[in-house]
């Protein structure tokens, strides 16, 4: 066990901590990776296990066991529902760290730049965690530093940087499914874009049956980041017949990856398109929701419906 936890230098200052997870599991219904796939090894308590695991030597350092630790948004939904206070994604860091010098990069969700790459160095400049940078053949990601915002792919503009493993939060993964939504609720109205931290655990845990949410008037997808919001992913469910879209962010100084502030922005852009072409710009909305604050985000939502209910469909 020694030579093991040599080889994880970083990660055996957590071996107390790693004690303390109690196994609870109310980490499970916060994680957007466990929600997608279902599997235990993809949720935090699996990674915390894993991690124990490599440090004590009966988990051997391997490609399948990297992937896991790589998987993550480090949206840190799970550490405000931990009810021991661990702190989950310091001790993810840290087995990446050593994981890196073994030679074991996941991918997992870390950020890649694909061959048609322009070198603009855009997303060296906008990655909140410098984990982006030019290696002197083009742009290589650090992946111990890399924690999937996403903030590199909006900005990017040859669509080189890209996130292979998305865990249905891509913008592909979101667009289908806001246009399934539209094309097959008779009272759809609206898309609610909202990240990992406006979405309330109410929301997420909970599944009605098909009969109770045939005449649903919008829908919440989870988009991980406001930072990981383009206009084109806001503008598509227009293109479905969609009365408005809402997105959902942090508010000012609370987003872990500083992708309120670029929301913002974007959200702004979209107003004036909208006026340009003679549509209310009400018709597209940017809403600040603290972590948790449930009762304010279905306020906002039922206020946003209401509105849409007045102006009608777009003509």
């Amino acid at each position: 066990m020694e030579n093991k936890r040599k080889e994880f230098k970083n990660l055996e200052k957590w071996q107390d901590t790693l004690a303390n997870c109690i196994r609870c599991g109310y980490c499970f219904e916060h994680c957007p990776m466990f929600k997608h796939t279902g599997w235990e090894s993809d949720a935090p308590r699996g990674k915390i296990i894993t991690a124990f695991g490599l440090l004590t030597g009966e988990v051997e350092p391997s490609e399948s066991a990297a992937d896991k630790m790589f998987s993550c948004f480090y949206c840190k939904r799970c550490e405000a529902a931990c009810s021991s206070g661990v702190p989950l994604t310091e001790i993810f860091t840290d087995a990446r760290k050593d994981l890196v010098e073994m030679g074991l990069k996941g991918p997992g969700t870390t950020s890649i730049t694909e061959l048609y790459c322009a070198r603009c160095l855009l997303c060296v400049g906008a990655c909140p965690h410098e984990a982006r940078f030019y290696d002197g053949k083009g742009i290589a990601t650090d992946p111990a530093k890399c924690q999937a915002c996403g903030i590199c792919l909006e900005v990017c503009p040859a669509g080189a940087a890209k996130i292979e493993n998305d865990f249905g939060t891509g913008r592909d993964d979101l667009i289908e499914r806001a246009s399934i939504f539209l094309e097959t609720h008779e009272s759809a109205k609206a898309i609610i874009f909202a990240c990992n931290w406006s979405y309330y655990p109410g929301l997420q845990a909970s599944v009605l049956p098909e009969s109770e949410t045939k005449e649903k008037a919008y829908e919440i997808l989870v988009n991980m980041c406001g930072g990981r919001l383009e206009a084109h992913l806001l503008m598509a469910p227009f293109l479905h017949n969609a009365w408005g879209v809402m997105a959902a962010v942090c508010p000012d100084d609370e987003c872990e990856h500083n992708g309120n502030l670029r929301a913002k922005k974007i959200v702004e852009n979209l107003h004036n398109t909208f006026k340009s072409i003679d549509i209310d710009p009400e018709r597209i909305q940017l809403v600040q929701i603290p972590a948790g604050d449930k009762t304010l985000f279905q306020a906002e939502i039922d206020t946003f419906v209401d509105k849409l209910n007045k102006l009608g469909p777009i003509r």
